[in-house]
């Protein structure tokens, strides 16, 4: 119409005045000089938010909260979604680091908590310390022996609030906690408790669930159908309406879907998306040398906490001891035939992952297509040793031999 069409003529005058004293080029788009695409998601994101804090959590809103909630992690995605294209390739500097040694383990935390300190405490690698915030401004890579498993510890630059929707380089400090085995929280304990709320968030705004295991869902696709729904006991937190509403959101109209759980929608949206990373994490509790010894004796009954003072060195060693922990890892010792194990260089493989085949592999892949059989010693087998095949489950400190063809 007429006032359409005057609007977008005002409009194109300014763009031409622009043009005119040169403060924007022909090649550039003048519609991003109005409108920014990050700006409008984050607004997106921020009225969806408000729209669910004012929406009563009742059975009658279940199904429109569940829409809600699903429009909500689909535009998060796109904030974690690196965008392709020129331009920003120096922002990465320092945070590519190749991953060493058997396991990943990364500190986490804001500004000036320590996180330097405790680097090269524990690793010997020198990462600059100073009173004052952002001292380290890349990913620093130490490592540090135990058990025989070679661990390494990242170092990465303190985040702040908003760093998964890009502020303080926080989307490339969360992008390699991504890749860790396990996160060490690291919080001062003389601030407010507050700030391990907000890091968390930070983290599951990235698609990183701590010390959570993935939802037992399972959202099988099909051609025709619709949607049917299989429960394995009673849902307290999910109904069906609500299950199809977050499917419709994905436009997915005909699929199968087991809960083998108490379920949520949050849950379901987690399994839908297909990205999101489980980690293990520990909460590093430092400057523990300025309270007193009650205020200790609590942060130490809070679960995955792990109080102790990187400067003055305390409780180190029961820090090492619960990342072993959490990191869950198996050694298996080498035995050569007529000789003694080989109890300094364990092979070491994930709790998950700990088969003769996956042994095999860890040493060579070659070695596994010469397999005929293995000889264990351990908690294991029943007798020691004992002929097993590549589907037996090893446990920790178990002595194998392998026999070829």
């Amino acid at each position: 119409n007429a006032e359409y069409m005057g609007t977008f003529s005002c409009f194109g005058s300014c763009v031409a005045y622009l043009y005119l004293f040169g403060w924007v080029s022909s090649t550039e788009k003048p519609w991003c000089l109005f409108f920014s695409s990050k700006m409008s998601v984050l607004q997106k994101i921020a009225e969806i938010e408000n729209e669910m804090n004012r929406t009563q959590k009742n059975k009658a809103t279940s199904y429109h909260l569940g829409t809600l909630k699903a429009k909500l992690a689909k535009l998060k995605a796109q904030l974690i979604t690196p965008t392709k294209g020129g331009g920003g390739g120096s922002e990465g500097v320092g945070f590519d680091v190749s991953k060493t040694g058997d396991a990943r383990v990364g500190l986490i935390g804001f500004p000036s908590v320590g996180k330097s300190t405790l680097l090269n405490k524990m690793t010997g690698t020198f990462s600059e310390v100073a009173a004052y915030e952002f001292t380290t401004l890349t990913c620093v890579p130490g490592v540090f022996k135990y058990k025989g498993a070679k661990i390494q510890l990242l170092d990465l630059p303190g985040i702040i609030e908003g760093a998964k929707d890009g502020k303080g380089r926080g989307k490339q400090v969360i992008a390699v906690a991504r890749t860790c085995n396990l996160i060490l929280i690291v919080l001062d304990v003389m601030k407010p408790v507050t700030h391990k709320r907000i890091i968390e968030k930070e983290l599951e705004g990235f698609g990183i669930r701590l010390n959570k295991k993935p939802p037992a869902i399972i959202v099988k696709k099909k051609e025709r159908g619709g949607i049917s729904v299989t429960t394995t006991e009673k849902q307290k937190r999910l109904d069906e309406e609500t299950i199809k509403s977050i499917l419709h959101e994905y436009r997915i109209s005909n699929a199968n879907v087991t809960l083998r759980c108490q379920a949520t929608a949050d849950d379901l949206i987690d399994v839908i998306e297909g990205n999101r990373i489980y980690v293990p994490a520990l909460y590093v509790m430092n400057k523990i040398d300025q309270i007193t010894v009650e205020e200790l004796d609590i942060i130490s009954k809070c679960p995955h906490y792990v109080p102790i003072s990187a400067h003055q060195g305390w409780n180190l060693d029961g820090l090492i001891e619960t990342i072993w922990k959490y990191l869950d890892l198996t050694r298996v010792y080498t035995k050569p035939k007529g000789q003694i194990p080989d109890y300094n260089e364990p092979v070491i493989l994930k709790r998950e992952n700990s088969t003769v085949e996956d042994f095999c592999m860890r040493i060579h892949k070659t070695l596994l297509q010469q397999f005929r059989t293995a000889l264990v010693w351990g908690k294991s087998v029943k007798h020691n040793p004992q002929k097993v095949g590549k589907e037996h489950q090893l446990v920790d400190e178990d002595v194998v031999q392998v026999v070829k063809k």
